[in-house]
């Protein structure tokens, strides 16, 4: 889909003349010309309806909230603190809908063949972990007033239970790393390079892993290394998880 309209867009293609249109609007941007000339027009109703159903789940999920919220609040049932992270959440909401877009267009545009040559389009896998990493906030944000309203407040102050709070925060915030370096490697189409562990084309440490100048390039840029820490975050998330 490469238009967006948060109104406009929920109505996909009918006839076979809109069908075309759509495929035909397709055909102008750099991801047909570089890899999908192959696509046939049946081929593109299959990938389209994809990214549709996505973009329609996300402005569910922004009703189901939303529309709760506002009547909640014109009945009085929540107090000035809920209908402060309510209106948060909501604007949360709109923005991540908008790092969608955002995104989504990035994906639009010909690749930068001088600095990568071999590069094809693809969306900007900081985009990506921008668009994903909100969600992750929003959900977070979510459950945690959730468990504040539901759960009564206790106090449980000893060395054991500081212990395992603190094995826990350091758990989630390696999970959410992780889950944003898998942004990145979505991004980057960096789990295409080694289908082998531990070692990655026979090498414990790949040679090509600080290939990129800056060095901090390399963990945002560069497909070798941003799969090989993934993979180090991965197995560090097992490990850090307090088990009781």
């Amino acid at each position: 889909m490469v238009n967006w309209h948060p109104v406009y867009g929920i109505r996909p293609p009918f006839s076979e003349k809109e069908w075309e249109e759509e495929f035909n609007e397709y055909k102008k941007y750099p991801e047909y010309k570089y890899v999908h000339q192959h696509l046939t027009l049946n081929d593109f109703k299959k990938i389209f309806i994809w990214e549709y159903l996505h973009r329609i789940w996300g402005r569910a999920i922004g009703i189901a909230f939303v529309v709760p919220a506002v009547y909640y609040c014109c009945k009085g049932y929540l107090n000035f603190q809920l209908k402060l992270f309510s209106l948060g959440i909501s604007s949360l909401i709109g923005f991540q809908g908008f790092l969608g877009w955002y995104m989504v267009k990035s994906g639009l545009q010909d690749p930068n063949l001088s600095e990568f040559p071999y590069c094809v389009p693809r969306v900007s896998q900081y985009r990506l972990a921008a668009h994903l990493g909100s969600a992750f906030i929003i959900y977070g944000l979510l459950l945690h007033k959730g468990l504040q309203l539901l759960l009564p407040s206790l106090n449980l102050a000893n060395k054991t239970i500081s212990k395992f709070q603190f094995y826990s925060k350091l758990a989630m915030g390696l999970v959410f790393i992780t889950a944003l370096s898998g942004a990145f490697v979505a991004g980057l189409d960096a789990g295409l390079l080694y289908n082998t562990f531990p070692k990655m084309a026979d090498q414990w440490i790949p040679a090509e892993l600080l290939a990129f100048k800056p060095t901090w390039r390399n963990f945002f840029e560069n497909p070798t290394t941003v799969q090989f820490s993934h993979r180090i975050l991965y197995r560090q998330d097992g490990w850090a998880t307090p088990t009781c």
